[in-house]
């Protein structure tokens, strides 16, 4: 569903991501993994045309998106849930629904409510009366009541609570069961190896490791290598 091939983006002149190819197909979750600074959400950003590619081949179903506006590609079916969530915190939760809801989508907002019951709980409450937990839940049903077809997330766990993190896994997987692929950036590796079919290491801006769910677990060299944590 979603190709990489050889993409190479720049913050000014400052050479990010280079060479970086992946692959996401439909109903999988592939998880992006990385020390900090390694280019993951930069990755996501190209993708969505936030940072430009310079070089490189994006195609998503089989279309060539690389050169779209964010708008094109979001109405192409992709749709990022960046880390800050993004939510309008003045508005009431089913007011931030509202906005982004497109006819005919899979998910309507009584299905958004059957898959996110806390948010129909607070649905009149504003985004900053939300948890952390709630406006991110908020977020991602924001972007899925849009009806894409690839879902791009961006570090969903940082700062939750345990309960929390689980029931985000849960939706994680009703979503790929949905059919929905998912690419996954996320620091919490547990959380990751719950829910990947695949992985790929980032390091200094380029993939250094890809593996499917059963070689990732294996592979403690590459595991110390590009993502334990060592002090100076």
């Amino acid at each position: 569903m979603l190709s990489v091939t050889d993409l190479n983006a720049w913050y000014g002149k400052s050479h990010v991501l280079q060479d970086v190819s992946l692959d996401v197909d439909a109903g999988e979750v592939v998880c992006l993994l990385g020390r900090n600074g390694a280019g993951k959400t930069t990755t996501l950003k190209s993708l969505v045309g936030a940072v430009p590619a310079r070089r490189g081949d994006v195609r998503f179903r089989g279309e060539a998106i690389v050169a779209l506006r964010t708008y094109q590609i979001a109405r192409c079916g992709v749709a990022l849930v960046p880390e800050h969530r993004g939510i309008f915190g003045l508005l009431s939760v089913e007011e931030n629904l509202a906005i982004a809801a497109r006819k005919g989508t899979p998910w309507p907002l009584d299905a958004i409510y059957r898959l996110f019951p806390r948010l129909q709980e607070r649905r009149r409450n504003r985004g900053t009366a939300l948890s952390g937990g709630e406006q991110q839940m908020l977020a991602i049903a924001r972007a899925l009541i849009g009806g894409p077809r690839l879902l791009l997330l961006d570090e969903p766990t940082e700062g939750l609570a345990p309960v929390i993190v689980d029931e985000l896994a849960d939706i994680v997987r009703a979503v790929r069961e949905a059919g929905v692929g998912v690419l996954l950036v996320e620091q919490n590796l547990a959380f990751c190896e719950a829910l990947a079919d695949r992985h790929y290491i980032l390091d200094q801006g380029r993939i250094v490791f890809a593996a499917d769910r059963t070689t990732f677990a294996g592979a403690a060299r590459e595991r110390e290598r590009y993502l334990a944590v060592t002090a100076d």
